[in-house]
């Protein structure tokens, strides 16, 4: 079964449907790439889905785990290189504090989070630098 279907909605705008659910994204070229930056640009979703895997992740193993998870939050800034033009470089700050782990749990739980499937998919050429606020 297909997961998504991306329309071309004119002036370089997509609508993209998850099948499953009916959730709806637009997208819009960013600025310096001949859009407006109304919206999520493609490479945004990337960066922003590599921090959303990595905090469900950290969900999944606490649910598996018995572990309290009420506060998980992350910023991402996306780096653009050139020639050819694509993600660079990745900052992802991950602030997982103040759900009482231990630091036997914070550990595996940063070891875990490196681990998502986004992670694994991605170029390796994309420098990575990732913070865990604990």
């Amino acid at each position: 079964m297909a997961t998504s279907t991306v329309k071309y909605l004119g002036d370089l705008r997509t609508e993209c449907t998850h099948l499953q659910s009916g959730t709806v994204i637009y997208t819009d070229a960013p600025t310096d790439n001949h859009g407006k930056g109304e919206k999520f640009s493609p490479t945004d979703l990337v960066a922003t889905a590599y921090a959303s895997c990595m905090i469900s992740l950290i969900g999944i193993y606490c649910n598996e785990h018995g572990h309290r998870y009420e506060n998980g939050s992350a910023t991402v800034t996306k780096v653009m290189a050139a020639n050819p033009r694509r993600i660079g470089k990745l900052v992802i700050d991950i602030d997982i504090r103040n759900n009482g782990w231990d630091e036997q749990t914070i550990e595996k739980v940063k070891r875990v989070a490196l681990t998502c499937p986004v992670a694994k998919s991605v170029s390796e050429d994309i420098e990575l630098e990732i913070t865990f606020h604990v």
